[in-house]
């Protein structure tokens, strides 16, 4: 009787064991940081394996959360789930697959803003051959954004229907052929140039929107900013690219050499993109199950969008609505004039050359691809931290305004081509923050409705940055410089900051 009494409490036992080990190990919230080698696994924890021989790891992991443990890192289904990837089933090293989507996106959105720089640089010797004024030259770098602006909208709806991937997909379709015609254009007529720069801008118009879906649906709240800095350091690398590699490539085969090689790339990334990247990662046939529940308990519970019309008024009646539109407003005001403006900036204010203007304007986007990364990271650790979501918004958006608009103010007083690239790189640097702000907020208050609501904000953005880059062309004509309409911008970004900081939220309200 002693006998079977002991066996009976040891069965019980084991059983418990057993019972502990299954449904503990459902509810401990495994917190992964987002880069990490395979290599920095806590020894004390041991190669622990959920799969076969895994009952007495599991019961080693238990065992820890009896003594106190708040926080178990652990390797499930024998992969180290950070961004970077672990130990895959047989020992071999496993990428994540929304890394690769990330990769993937931030070269679609690198793609995306280096076919647009190439005009900026083509257009100085476009320029000197059809003798345009600076006026008609604002028109011409403008024309991208006619199209641009009514895509936005449109496109939102089509990503919040349809998903990312198939939007994007056809948009880097569009916009390359329309990079490739880009010379046979402008030598055939200047209202052939425009139309097809407009049809350019309007292919172009569902990237941001398409980029915003994606990496929600593939990443968990507390990676997402980390994910849209590293996709929009793809984006601004991409200005590097093209400033850089545009006169290069112009030098060595002619005008049209940066055109042909940008939509070849674009196409090339097209093949890519379409074997590899599904909408969701539950329709992916490759994703591990423990990186798909890691994705899954991070997102929060919106219902999916079943294809209804947006409710516009609602979405306009609030203020919060109207703090994201404005700072779009801003952004974009900012972005297009340095972007559209530099090179001719630095060739009629300090004389250089289209090469040197080219590198001068370069590194400030270089460093802005590296600082929107660090915003994304920073404003991830104050989530995590447990600051709000409202208080982390706010920061990030007010850094992102309050620096760029003091750097603009000191750029007036820039007296060599070193000093004025210093002020610019700190101000691109500092407006990338505003990734982790508004960019980010879209998704907070309005999940539902998140593509539709970026497109309405980013049309309203792209007539800010259509008035301002065919106004600084008639303020430098009129006035002779690039001072005063730096100084106005540099007042909207002030202005916008106070705004934001009155009626951001970054609680849901949709």
């Amino acid at each position: 009787m002693a006998a079977a009494a002991i066996a009976s409490k040891s069965a019980a036992f084991g059983e418990k064991t057993s019972n502990l080990s299954g449904t503990h190990l459902n509810s401990i919230r495994f917190r992964k940081p987002l880069f990490r080698s395979r290599h920095d696994f806590d020894p004390k924890w041991g190669n622990l394996s959920l799969q076969s021989g895994g009952r007495r790891n599991r019961g080693a992991v238990v065992e820890r959360g009896r003594r106190g443990f708040e926080s178990v890192r652990c390797t499930a289904e024998g992969i180290g789930r950070g961004m970077v990837g672990g130990r895959g089933q047989e020992g071999n090293f496993a990428l994540p697959e929304r890394l690769k989507v990330v990769a993937l996106m931030a070269c679609a959105m690198c793609l995306c803003n280096a076919d647009r720089v190439v005009m900026s640089v083509a257009i100085v010797p476009l320029a000197a051959k059809h003798g345009w004024s600076s006026s008609f030259l604002g028109i011409v770098q403008s024309s991208f954004l006619w199209g641009y602006i009514f895509s936005s909208v449109v496109g939102g709806a089509l990503v919040d229907k349809y998903g990312g991937k198939r939007v994007i997909a056809w948009g880097v379709f569009l916009w390359s052929l329309a990079t490739l015609i880009t010379p046979w254009a402008a030598n055939h007529s200047t209202m052939s140039l425009l139309a097809v720069r407009a049809f350019f801008g309007l292919a172009e118009g569902v990237a941001m929107p398409s980029m915003n879906i994606i990496l929600s649906r593939w990443f968990p709240c507390n990676e997402r900013a980390t994910a849209v800095g590293l996709s929009m350091g793809g984006f601004h690398l991409g200005n590097v690219v093209g400033l850089v590699l545009t006169p290069i490539v112009m030098s060595s085969i002619g005008l049209s050499g940066p055109f042909f090689l940008f939509s070849s790339l674009g196409l090339l990334w097209l093949t890519s993109w379409t074997l590899r990247v599904t909408n969701d990662p539950q329709e992916s046939g490759s994703i591990s199950s423990s990186e798909l529940r890691l994705i899954q308990a991070g997102k929060s519970n919106a219902p999916p969008n079943k294809g209804e019309l947006p409710p516009l008024r609602l979405l306009l009646s609030k203020m919060p609505t109207w703090a994201i539109i404005f700072a779009n407003i801003t952004n974009n005001w900012g972005y297009f004039v340095l972007l559209s403006w530099m090179p001719v900036y630095f060739k009629t204010v300090f004389n250089v050359n289209l090469k040197q203007a080219a590198w001068f304007s370069a590194v400030p986007w270089g460093t802005m691809a590296f600082s929107g990364y660090v915003a994304g990271a920073a404003s991830d650790f104050l989530i995590k931290a447990g600051y709000s979501l409202t208080f982390v918004r706010k920061v990030m958006q007010s850094i992102g305004f309050i620096g760029p608009g003091l750097a603009l103010l000191c750029l007036n007083y820039a007296k060599s081509p070193t000093v004025a690239s210093v002020f610019i790189t700190v101000a691109l640097s500092l407006s990338s923050f505003s990734q982790a702000g508004f960019l980010l907020n879209m998704q907070d208050i309005a999940p539902q409705y998140a593509g539709f609501l970026h497109g309405i904000s980013n049309s309203a953005g792209t007539l800010a940055a259509i008035i301002s880059t065919i106004g600084t062309g008639y303020f430098v004509e009129w006035l002779g410089s690039f001072q005063a309409f730096l100084t106005v911008t540099a007042g909207l970004y002030f202005l916008t900051a106070v705004f934001w900081n009155l009626f951001a939220t970054g609680e849901r309200v949709f």
